[in-house]
């Protein structure tokens, strides 16, 4: 039997009913939109929208100007817990032990058939949207103008902590040293700035789990991880309003993105 096409703004409830607000944000975050449905309620018309997903759309290059626009892709499923990360980013940034400016999260399910665990890395998320930076009474957290990285300048720190209340991914602590509290900066002074394309725990990560780049170049690895339509997207807690640079996907081995990385280090 043959299904036609119903058009979706004068479908009947029923057809709706099956089309929920979660499935909706779902497809978008792939670069999809829901375009129709067949009878019975089944999604199975979409079209391409990678032009006007979240990290792409004009609102987003207008409003965001940033060039380069640096930004993460962290591969869940990848990431084997061996810490190589931590252990490079403290000794880059020479952050003292009781800091961090990078974490992996365990998340066990016991039910699970096979593996059990699965590792997530954590990080600033450089938000585009940054609460610590509306929360700081002194401005010493704030939002890089050319590169949209969140800086923090130690000098104008007085500790009072607002920014860490204020972050929504705990990516901050003092650092009793500096007198100040501390986070990841993508590496901008100890990397970046000096010519490197990675940073510290991106570049040293064995198995690809964390990519680095620049999102507002279409030829870059993570603008097109992030526009590709085939694997999910998403972003760590998008209802705080943040619209985090720090974005997620599942992978469980490697790909030809990892040869793309290894030549966009190069």
């Amino acid at each position: 039997m043959k299904l036609n096409k119903i058009d979706l703004d004068n479908l009947p409830n029923e057809g709706l009913d099956s089309v929920t607000e979660i499935e909706r944000r779902s497809f978008l975050k792939v670069g999809l939109a829901i375009s129709g449905v067949f009878a019975g309620g089944k999604i199975l018309s979409v079209v391409s929208k990678v032009n006007e997903v979240y990290a792409s759309s004009s609102e987003f290059t207008e409003k965001y100007p940033y060039s380069p626009h640096y930004s993460m892709v962290v591969r869940q499923g990848l990431c084997i817990d061996c810490e190589l990360c931590i252990k490079a980013c403290k000794e880059t940034n020479e952050v003292p032990d009781y800091g961090y400016r990078t974490r992996i999260l365990t998340k066990t399910v016991s039910d699970a058939i096979g593996r059990k665990q699965e590792f997530i890395p954590t990080l600033c998320n450089h938000c585009n949207e940054p609460p610590c930076c509306r929360a700081c009474p002194t401005k010493a957290t704030y939002k890089d103008p050319n590169n949209g990285i969140v800086m923090m300048e130690s000098s104008k720190c007085i500790g009072c902590k607002m920014c860490v209340l204020a972050c929504p991914y705990e990516a901050r602590y003092f650092n009793a040293k500096r007198r100040a509290i501390d986070k990841c900066n993508f590496c901008w002074d100890t990397r970046l700035e000096k010519g490197e394309k990675l940073t510290a725990c991106s570049n040293v990560c064995p198995s690809g789990a964390r990519i680095f780049g620049d999102i507002s170049d279409p030829e870059n690895v993570v603008y097109k991880m992030v526009h590709q339509i085939e694997k999910q997207v998403w972003v760590l807690r998008p209802e705080s309003g943040s619209k985090p640079n720090v974005f997620y996907m599942k992978a469980t081995r490697s790909s030809p993105w990892d040869l793309r990385r290894q030549a966009d280090a190069r």
